[in-house]
């Protein structure tokens, strides 16, 4: 399975102000736990961070260590907010997994977290 510790973080500059980040992995790759074959995906991550940023090197050596995994297209979108959530603890984030056309069906799965007290509207 991924490495969650691969993943780092940097102190947020401006954690007064709420503000969105959004990051892009365009060649993200698991494998079908049915099948054996290779999964093509756009992840989309989104956030409002809240103390704490994500490193992008470390996201993107994090989300190339799913390349090998099998695991379900839902499964490998909620883990990845799970442990993005753990690590950078932000006031809200979404986090898009768009797939490729697989036989004939593609799949777009979302996930979302907003921290408790945190009011959303206010975005």
């Amino acid at each position: 399975m991924a490495n969650k510790k691969l993943l780092e973080v940097f102190d947020n500059a401006y954690p007064q102000r709420d503000y969105t980040i959004i990051h892009t992995a365009p060649e993200f790759t698991s494998v079908c736990p049915k099948t054996g074959q290779p999964d093509f995906g756009v992840i989309t991550i989104e956030y409002i961070p809240d103390k704490l940023c994500i490193e992008l090197k470390s996201l993107k050596l994090y989300l190339n260590s799913f390349r090998n995994d099998g695991i379900f297209y839902e499964s490998v979108t909620n883990l990845i907010l799970e442990d993005l959530v753990e690590v950078c603890k932000p006031r809200y984030m979404l986090l898009t997994a768009e797939f490729n056309v697989r036989g004939g069906i593609s799949s777009v799965i979302e996930a979302e977290y907003v921290k408790e007290g945190f009011n959303l509207k206010q975005k």
